[in-house]
């Protein structure tokens, strides 16, 4: 199955997935992926706090304020809503690493366009599939790099922050199935 993801992601060299069943309607899976918050995912302001080496950080999704759905948050300053298919799929990107004076893409058709070297993409999905019987939910993320230099500095990277991205995400997960089942 082709998803909106494959399109502002076709190829990568890092990538995690990650997957819930639901016992509840697409729906509400989809609901619940829109509006959890942080205070909701286990471990989440723990992890991120020693991401930002305990420094505050206003409006950024280290440092999310209580009660506010993480995607809002996600896609007010650092990440790009690249498409968002209600009932389907939710798909969000981010420029990790660029050039000094690189202007950030501000729409998905600039966003999928980053291709010059310098740069490292990454780019998330929530998808669900509904089965009749409730849904599963899957988180997906790949990242880009546009060169060997960007894919040596990202592979660095994410051999360190890998373990708590992936416990984040599978936490992420736990939230939205109990949001949506609740």
């Amino acid at each position: 199955m082709v998803t909106r993801l494959d399109e502002f992601a076709p190829v990568w060299q890092f990538h995690e997935v990650h997957q819930i069943r639901i016992s509840a309607s697409v729906e509400r899976a989809y609901r619940a992926i829109k509006t959890v918050s942080a205070d909701e995912i286990l471990f989440f302001r723990t992890l991120t706090w020693i991401r930002r080496l305990g420094r505050p950080l206003s409006d950024n999704i280290l440092d999310a304020p209580p009660k506010m759905a993480l995607l809002d948050l996600a896609t007010r300053e650092q990440f790009l809503l690249l498409a968002d298919e209600p009932g389907r799929e939710v798909v969000v990107g981010t420029v990790v690493i660029a050039p000094l004076r690189a202007v950030r893409p501000r729409t998905p058709e600039e966003y999928r366009a980053v291709d010059e070297p310098g740069y490292a993409k990454g780019t998330m999905n929530f998808l669900i599939h509904g089965d009749g019987s409730g849904c599963v939910v899957t988180t997906e993320t790949r990242v880009y790099a546009t060169d060997a230099r960007s894919r040596r500095q990202f592979g660095w990277y994410w051999l360190v922050i890998y373990p708590g991205s992936a416990l984040i995400r599978r936490m992420w997960l736990r939230a939205i199935k109990r949001r949506a089942e609740g």
